[in-house]
Parts: C-alpha cells; structure tokens; sequence
C-alpha cells in the first residue's frame, strides 16, 4: 500500500450518530490531480495538520463542480441555492484522521461565500463562473472577482466506468474524504460529509489552463494532471463544524 497504514479510512465513511446541520447535491464532478514535493506543501498548510501523502508525495487537487440545494437542515426544500464551486485542496490527518484541507475555494454565490467563511473559516472567494456541454466536450470556467489571474479553464471528457474504489486503490485514496479540516486562529474545526461512494469515472482533460494553484503559493503545475477523475455526483449530509481539543 502507497499511503499511511496507521490512519482509519473507514471510520470517516460512517454517518454520524449527531444530527446534520445541512443537506447539499453535488454534481458533474472533476477531479484533477498534481504531484508535488512534500516539503512545497508543507509550507502552505497550518502546523496541526499533517500531510497524507501517497508514495511520499503530496497531491493537490482541483475540483470543479456544481452545486445543488445547498440548504441548512431545518430549512425546506427548495429554499437550497444552487452555484457553481471550485476547490483547491490537499490532503492531511490530524490526530490519526484523514481528511481534507482546502487552500481556496471559489463559488459563484456571494451569499455562500459570506456564510462559508463565517461559519466554517474555509477561504471562499467569490468568482465568475461558467460551464458548458457541446456534444461530449465538456467545459467550465472560473476566475476570482478579486484577483482574476486566479482562475481555471479546462475542458474535459467523460471516460470509461472504473467501479468501486478498493480501499488501497489511488482513487479511495483521492476521491473518497469525509472529513475536512480548518483552523481558526489557535482552533482546529473539523466538518463531516457523508455520501455514498462516489460513481468514478475516467476523464480525459482536452485542454487545461490553470492559476489557482499558483495562486495558493504553489509553483504553476505546466503540462497534463498526473490524474483525473469525472463522477456524476452525489448527494451529501453535513454534520458540524466542530471545534476540537487540542
């Protein structure tokens, strides 16, 4: 196996026993992926977390998508907002937990933007945001209001079925986080989604051009992602933000 034996996978893929704070639908996700050094990420992410590295690299991620009836719990259905998000992030463990840190996400809703970062102290940037079908190409756009030289322009193809993710597999490794970590001021808050495994697919990335990674105080990733994922999506629970001892 490429990744720390010491860390649950599975405990994160369990529902909670506490009741949701919300409810969202993601869809049309992609998964871009690029290797880079340990010691070149470990600069960007707070000094509790630790790195969840993969034949001792780290990956970062890009994940655009749409989302769908993002509401809290007690509020109806249909009252949900729908946007377009795109997430930049790595992966890391604390205190024996695998999850997720988020160097930045853009969103294409002023109002989740706004309520993200006060409630879960995760860095959305509101964006201008687009996405297209033309036959099987498929297209999505995404630059930052406040500073448009971060911004993402890829175009893509649904590939072949994969099938479930084992548990040693790289896609388990990438795809499948439940817990997201974000620190606020001497604080560590941890948030839990759960979902079913997500529908993997392939994806061929036709073009990509890409200044969020750069952005975050990463070199700019040049050339083709290492990997890419696409899945149709699913639906979530969101239990939290808690804060947690430390």
């Amino acid at each position: 196996m490429a990744y720390c034996l010491d860390l649950d996978r599975v405990a994160p893929t369990k529902r909670p026993a506490s009741s949701r704070s919300g409810c969202q639908r993601w869809r049309d996700l992609l998964f871009v992926h690029y290797r880079f050094d340990h010691d070149l990420v470990r600069a960007l992410v707070p000094r509790e977390l630790e790195l969840d590295l993969w034949d001792e690299r780290a990956f970062v991620g890009i994940v655009p998508f749409t989302m769908r009836d993002i509401r809290l719990a007690w509020m109806p259905r249909g009252a949900g907002l729908n946007f377009l998000e795109t997430n930049l992030r790595t992966y890391v463990h604390y205190r024996g937990e695998p999850g997720v840190y988020f160097f930045s996400l853009e969103a294409s809703s002023l109002l989740a933007v706004k309520a993200a970062r006060w409630g879960w102290a995760l860095p959305y940037h509101f964006a201008s945001m687009s996405t297209a079908a033309e036959d099987d190409l498929v297209r999505y756009e995404t630059a930052r209001r406040s500073d448009p030289r971060a911004s993402l322009s890829v175009a893509y193809r649904v590939g072949q079925v994969l099938g479930p993710c084992s548990l040693a597999s790289l896609e388990f490794f990438l795809l499948e986080r439940y817990y997201l970590f974000s620190v606020r001021g001497s604080r560590v808050l941890k948030g839990h989604v759960h979902h079913v495994p997500y529908p993997v697919r392939r994806a061929e990335i036709v073009s990509i051009s890409d200044g969020l990674i750069e952005a975050c105080g990463l070199p700019r990733a040049l050339g083709s992602p290492d990997v890419a994922h696409f899945s149709a999506g699913v639906d979530v629970d969101v239990f939290g933000p808690w804060p947690l001892e430390r």
